[in-house]
């Protein structure tokens, strides 16, 4: 899979040309390298060939829908994926995270809004996948900057599960396990401030970094069993992220 330009890269999918054409101006202004797809198994063929940091997935579209596309993508890249729809139910916003999905907005959107998550969504993964510079072009072997001398990996251990802060990354008996960004934002805030208690809205605020709201315990509760199945041996009978009935969840 190639490589971008250093620009980030957005990936926006939508059938209706004038919401590409918006979004590319709008975030093309902003300094993203922008690419566009008008349905899901042209952005699935983009997806293979290169890497983005950011895929704005439109959900009614022909053919395959932005579920399944999101789906599909999940299978091959943890870009951060922002649905960007006019169905508002609850019940379309739990469905959109269920199939891998990291946040939803609606339409019509506030242009400043959407590019405030889009920056935020771009910079969080960039932290998560070592892209913030201390990873790139580093010396052979040890992935810092040439000239600079190598910093020792910040561990934080949860029984088989280790959580490397400094490269931002987890793995569990030697073997990198695949999270979105999200995911692991959502798991190192609670192995961070073990036996703490967080409520959904306490992680929804730290996390997502915005107000709490009705719809975000749904948000945070798909984001919770999706981190399960990925950590657990068994994921209806958790032993790192425990739910504390009435109050939140806590890592043990």
């Amino acid at each position: 899979m190639e490589h971008g330009s250093e620009k980030p890269g957005i990936l926006i999918v939508d059938d209706n040309p004038e919401i590409r054409e918006v979004l590319r101006i709008l975030l093309g202004g902003e300094g993203f390298e922008i690419h566009e797809a008008k349905n899901g198994s042209l952005a699935l063929e983009k997806v293979q060939s290169r890497e983005f940091d950011l895929i704005i997935l439109d959900i009614m579209m022909p053919g395959m829908n932005g579920y399944q596309t999101c789906m599909e993508i999940r299978k091959n890249s943890n870009a951060p994926i922002l649905f960007l729809s006019a169905k508002t139910q609850e019940g379309d916003k739990m469905l959109g995270f269920s199939s891998g999905g990291d946040d939803y907005l609606a339409k019509p959107f506030s242009y400043n809004e959407l590019v405030s998550r889009a920056k935020a969504m771009i910079r969080r993964y960039q932290v998560y996948q070592g892209k913030d510079g201390r990873n790139a072009q580093g010396q052979a072997g040890t992935g810092y900057p040439a000239g600079t001398e190598e910093i020792a990996d910040s561990i934080i251990r949860i029984f088989d599960i280790e959580i490397n802060e400094t490269r931002s990354c987890v793995s569990r008996g030697g073997h990198v396990i695949d999270l979105t960004d999200t995911e692991y934002a959502v798991l190192h805030l609670l192995a961070k401030n073990r036996h703490q208690i967080f409520s959904a809205e306490h992680l929804y605020e730290s996390v997502w970094g915005e107000p709490y709201y009705y719809g975000a315990n749904n948000t945070v509760m798909v984001h919770i069993r999706n981190l399960r199945r990925k950590i657990e041996d068994d994921p209806k009978n958790p032993t790192v992220i425990r739910t504390v009935w009435g109050r939140g969840y806590r890592c043990d």
